[in-house]
C-alpha cells in the first residue's frame, strides 16, 4: 500500500504536563492535565483535545470527498467529536467518542446514509473500529 503522507510528533517535558511538537514546527503546544483530573487545566491543550479536534477534522474531510462522490451537494456541513477518557475495570484507560454530523439541506435518510458510508473510510474511524466505542450522529 502506497504511504500518502507521513508525520512526526514529540513529546517533551512530563507528557500531559509536557509539551507536544510537529517535527516541521507548525504544531507546537503545551498541554495540561485538565481540571476535571486534578491538573491545572488553564489555556493549555491536552491529548484528548488534539485527538478530537483531529478526527473531527479527518471525518468532516471524508464525508465531503464521499459527498462528491455520491453527487451529495453539502452545505454549511459541521462535525463535531466529543472524546472522552474513561476508566476500565482493570485499572486502565480508553477513550470514547461520538461524532456528530450537521448537514442541513440534506433528508435524514442521505444524512444517516452519509456518515455511516464515511465511517467506513475514514482513517480515524479506521484505526479504532473494533477498539474503542464509537457512535455516530446525523442531524439535518
Amino acid at each position: 500500500m502506497p504511504t500518502l503522507y507521513t508525520t512526526e510528533a514529540l513529546s517533551t517535558g512530563d507528557g500531559r504536563n509536557g509539551e507536544v511538537r510537529t517535527s516541521d514546527g507548525v504544531l507546537d503546544e503545551l498541554l495540561a492535565v485538565p481540571k476535571e483530573m486534578g491538573g491545572p487545566g488553564g489555556d493549555r491543550t491536552n491529548p484528548e483535545q488534539l485527538f478530537a479536534a483531529g478526527y473531527a477534522a479527518c471525518f468532516h474531510n471524508g464525508m465531503r470527498l464521499i459527498a462528491g462522490q455520491q453527487k451529495v451537494t453539502l452545505g454549511e456541513s459541521t462535525v463535531r467529536s466529543t472524546v472522552s477518557l474513561i476508566t476500565l475495570d482493570n485499572g486502565g484507560f480508553s477513550l470514547e467518542v461520538a461524532l456528530s454530523a450537521h448537514l442541513p439541506g440534506l433528508d435524514q435518510a442521505t444524512a444517516d446514509q452519509l456518515v455511516e458510508t464515511t465511517h467506513q473510510v475514514c482513517p480515524y474511524s479506521n484505526a479504532t473500529r473494533g477498539n474503542i466505542s464509537v457512535t455516530l450522529e446525523a442531524t439535518v
